[in-house]
């Protein structure tokens, strides 16, 4: 199926029911699970960025208490502070960190999604469950009519967009590769199980950024 923009693509991602146990978990955690006291968004969390965008960022999924909740990629939980904050230091967000879907933030020349559109339980997505929403993702390519570089966080935001684009490569920190004019660029994801340990530190994180932003542009 064709879409006229992204805006009617995500309604339809919201209709999805492909994958009912990760429905039902995100369902879940918003009615029953909840660690803020403020109502949670608990459905399948649309992309979010500038339609012109170069740069694609590709996390795994969003969290049960960050995009989940908020019903934005990114936002609400310390990977989301890395994202948004590392794009703010590089002039391409006007905030430094993203909280809500009315806060306001403005990303230039970048669009954010997730491999997989709903909060799994323990950050733990199956195949079928990526193949399912490969299909948004190359929805979501194919709308970016602008886009040069897809940076993908973590092995399964790798597989995934591997998938989609055709490649085949194992994934790696800074491995690059291309199809059709695309430039995928592989980096550790910017969780707290990498940056609280230092596998991924703040200064490799911003040279990620800027090393993806340059190659798209």
């Amino acid at each position: 199926m064709k879409y006229a923009d992204i805006s009617e693509l995500n309604r339809t991602l919201l209709a999805c029911n492909l994958c009912p146990r990760l429905r039902a978990f995100a369902e879940d955690v918003a009615l029953n699970r909840r660690r803020f006291n403020q109502e949670y968004w608990g459905k399948p969390v649309p992309g979010f960025g500038d339609p012109r965008a170069k740069l694609l960022i590709v996390g795994l999924a969003p969290a049960a208490h960050g995009g989940n909740r908020t019903g934005r990629p990114f936002t609400g939980d310390e990977t989301g502070k890395w994202v948004i904050g590392g794009l703010y230091e590089l002039g391409l967000s006007n905030l430094r960190e993203g909280v809500s879907r009315d806060d306001g933030l403005v990303l230039k020349g970048v669009f954010l999604t997730n491999a997989v559109s709903c909060a799994p339980p323990k950050n733990m997505v199956r195949t079928q469950e990526i193949v399912n929403c490969s299909t948004h993702l190359k929805e979501t390519v194919e709308l970016l009519r602008e886009l040069k570089v897809i940076l993908a966080l973590g092995s399964v935001a790798f597989r995934s967009v591997s998938l989609v684009l055709g490649v085949k490569e194992n994934f790696a920190h800074l491995k690059v590769t291309s199809k059709r004019g695309i430039y995928l660029v592989g980096s550790y994801h910017p969780s707290p199980l990498n940056t609280r340990t230092g596998r991924l530190t703040w200064e490799e994180w911003l040279r990620v950024l800027r090393y993806s932003w340059e190659l798209a542009n």
